[in-house]
């Protein structure tokens, strides 16, 4: 059997081959499902490392997009990523990336992300951490209060409301950065699977009919204080919103000890509980990587009182092509990012990691030159980059 590793797009006839690598890296019990003639999923693009006829590696490519304020940045999110006990260290993941990184370009994908269990794995390939999804808890005795304020009315969802269950969170999200936009190849989920996934979705309604929050929640086991009341969305536009929504999930007070809640970021839901209750279950850690320079900053949108033109550079990236100096022109509330061959000592120049931060905004400049990912360049810049690309939340609501 040769040595040599060989790297290829993945097929039906892998399938079972993948899904038991799989189970080995994650822990999943009992038999492995049958396999579906249709693997991989749609949406999905997975690689595999091979040496000889014996898969060893793979890496799941996720077709997505992400808000980013009121822009839609295509996105490719990698999940599933496994090497054999016996060969890691051989070199398998650079192949793997390289190949998925191919096809996230050559399906337009600008930035890439992924939930990562070890953050030094994937600096190598120039992501770095940006966010997390949480997991938080607090005892259901808390909003036990709360009432829905006048004004508002709350309703169980059916399938005819999901299309606005669905304008609702995307009208959140188009307010923040980071949020999967919930469309495209990777979320096949019909409006009546979606209203029978959950125990029920509360919808909140203002004076006008329109929806401006709901919650999906599943109601669980028990009902003693040892139940627990899992809620998986908890969107509000309002503060109304927010405080009707917390009477709802409240009225289980009676037969659940606790909620647990996905959330990430400063949730502004909880700006208006009573108590400062809030305690963090679980945090994962969320990364990302610009796969597309010119393209990721040319598909952002910049406030309109910003008029400028700035240059920067970026060395040390996996993908050698993104390298070099580029010019940023700001106007009129939108962006575009140019190669140049204006370089230098003195210019403004970006880590992988550094170029990641400042897309997702989730760091000064300051904190990049302290961090040694940011370097050169005139300090008087530094304002003007953060007014571009900071001011929003940074959240994500969809583990993958």
């Amino acid at each position: 059997m040769s040595d040599a590793l060989q790297v290829r797009e993945l097929g039906p006839h892998d399938a079972a081959a993948s899904k038991q690598l799989g189970r080995e890296a994650f822990g999943h019990s009992g038999d492995v499902p049958p396999v579906p003639e249709n693997w991989p999923d749609a949406g999905d693009h997975v690689v595999g490392a091979f040496v000889g006829n014996e898969l060893i590696g793979k890496v799941v490519g996720r077709d997505y997009a992400t808000h980013f304020a009121e822009v839609e940045v295509k996105t490719w999110g990698i999940a599933g990523v496994t090497v054999r006990a016996e060969d890691r260290g051989r070199g398998a993941l650079t192949g793997l990336f390289e190949a998925t990184f191919a096809a996230a370009r050559g399906c337009g994908a600008a930035i890439s992300t992924l939930f990562p269990t070890a953050p030094r794995i994937y600096r190598k390939f120039g992501y770095e951490l940006v966010g997390a999804f949480d997991h938080i808890e607090l005892p259901t005795a808390t909003v036990a209060g709360m009432t829905v304020p006048p004004g508002i009315s709350v309703h169980r969802a059916t399938a005819a409301d999901i299309p606005e269950v669905r304008a609702c969170y995307a009208r959140w999200a188009s307010r923040q950065h980071g949020p999967l936009t919930r469309t495209g190849p990777s979320f096949t989920t019909t409006d009546a699977e979606l209203a029978a996934e959950f125990t029920g979705i509360t919808l909140v309604r203002d004076a006008h009919g329109a929806i401006v929050g709901y919650a999906s929640w599943d109601r669980g086991e028990g009902y003693d204080q040892t139940a627990t009341l899992a809620v998986w969305d908890l969107i509000a536009l309002t503060p109304a919103a927010a405080q009707a929504l917390w009477a709802v999930v409240g009225s289980f007070s009676s037969v659940t000890g606790q909620i647990r809640l996905q959330t990430s970021g400063d949730d502004t839901v909880r700006l208006v509980l009573p108590v400062a209750a809030w305690t963090l279950v679980s945090s994962t850690p969320y990364m990302l990587t610009v796969l597309d320079v010119a393209a990721a900053f040319s598909a952002r949108v910049a406030p309109a009182v910003v008029t400028t033109t700035l240059e920067f550079a970026v060395a040390g990236h996996f993908l050698a092509d993104q390298d070099g100096s580029y010019s940023l022109r700001v106007g009129a509330g939108e962006l575009d990012c140019q190669r140049t061959d204006i370089g230098g000592p003195g210019v403004r120049t970006c880590t992988p990691q550094g170029l990641a931060l400042t897309f997702a905004g989730t760091q000064s400049s300051a904190n990049l030159r302290m961090s040694g990912h940011l370097h050169g360049g005139d300090a008087a810049d530094d304002a003007a980059w953060d007014a571009v690309f900071g001011g929003r939340q940074f959240h994500v609501r969809d583990y993958f």
